[in-house]
């Protein structure tokens, strides 16, 4: 195999926010790899037969494909620990075809926060795909970084070295950490494994918590029914472990605004998190959040939450603290970023809902 092949075949360690993609599409796969087992095959581990035939690919890769049923054995996905048979054919599929994703250079706009010669830090929008994906080749801030970037010969966004040390959700608004050398992302994403960075949420969620702060433990993985949905797992069941820290900033009786601190990086860690906890994230409609799910029956209620919705049509979460070491500098470096209009024009329609019902009380 060669580095192209390699870099096609890129699965980036699961964090907070993978890029969403669309519905459409969901189930239709690309055959990236194909292996037909030898006649005398002894069984082996899947994940190191494959590390042997394809060059540069990490085992920890092929356990994060094989999670995401994107490895099959005679078209039937199989996990990890699956030991390959005689004459087993094995195919590696994505849910796009092979060399699609050329990172092109695109002149949008960044909020660009920090820069220096190794690193990048960002305030993405809502809205706005981080990385290509399905259905979102471009547009994306990726995009737009390759394009900031053109000008300087050394760094070339194709190159899977470089890029994002973490990823946002599409709708999911603010910082994120963009390497420009293969130490700086090396390093930094080793400080994102040792849990050594701080990122700090701001999210609305439907509900009066119980508690002014508190932990969330739960694995998170793909719910087996629904592969664009993730569910929280019994420990140890399936899944990968999660901690969420959270603590209430204001309370407005039917939501409450809250901070929330990672200690690790899953997949929709928070808005799993806090739906499991019965806390649905403020308009999140994958979650169920963009239902009322407290409050009254009274019409103006019903027309106060619509026009809430209407205001920030997404789910109301927002990466406001981003902290970690400079790769370089050892410097530690801590960047914050103001809540974004849309989602403050929310928080605003509560403030302003919630003394008006006190002052009737």
């Amino acid at each position: 195999m060669t580095n192209e092949d390699y870099d096609d075949f890129d699965f980036l360690p699961e964090e907070e926010d993978l890029p969403e993609y669309d519905d459409a599409g969901k189930d239709q796969k690309y055959e990236h790899y194909r292996f037909v087992a030898d006649k005398g095959q002894n069984l082996l581990r899947i994940d190191k037969f494959l590390t042997v035939r394809i060059e540069g690919i990490s085992r920890n890769r092929i356990q994060q494909a094989a999670e995401a049923d994107c490895i099959l054995v005679n078209d039937a996905p199989v996990r990890s620990n699956y030991r390959v048979k005689p004459l087993d054919v094995i195919s590696i599929v994505m849910d796009r075809p092979r060399h699609e994703l050329e990172i092109l250079p695109e002149d949008i706009p960044l909020d660009i926060v920090y820069e220096d010669d190794e690193l990048m830090v960002v305030n993405k929008p809502a809205g706005m795909v981080v990385h290509p994906g399905h259905g979102n080749y471009t547009g994306t801030l990726v995009n737009a970084v390759a394009f900031h970037l053109k000008q300087d010969q050394i760094h070339d966004m194709n190159d899977p070295r470089l890029g994002l040390v973490h990823r946002i959700d599409k709708d999911t608004s603010g910082l994120l950490l963009i390497a420009k050398t293969p130490e700086a992302k090396t390093n930094l994403s080793a400080q994102f494994f040792r849990k050594e960075t701080k990122r700090l949420y701001v999210a609305l969620v439907w509900g009066n918590l119980t508690e002014d702060e508190g932990t969330i433990e739960g694995h998170i993985g793909r719910d087996p029914k629904d592969r664009m949905v993730m569910r929280v797992f019994p420990e140890g069941d399936q899944g990968k472990a999660a901690v969420t820290h959270y603590k209430v900033l204001e309370r407005f009786g039917y939501v409450t605004l809250v901070q929330c601190q990672l200690e690790t990086g899953r997949t929709h860690q928070i808005r799993v998190h806090m739906k499991h906890l019965g806390h649905p994230l403020f308009n999140d409609a994958r979650y169920g959040g963009d239902e009322i799910l407290r409050g009254t029956r009274f019409t103006k209620y019903k027309q106060f939450i619509t026009n809430c919705f209407a205001l920030c049509p997404r789910q109301c979460l927002h990466a406001r603290t981003l902290g970690f070491i400079h790769p370089v500098t050892r410097e530690e470096l801590y960047f914050d970023s103001q809540i974004p209009d849309d989602m403050q024009a929310v928080i605003e329609r509560w403030r302003t809902y919630t003394a008006a019902r006190e002052q009737m009380e």
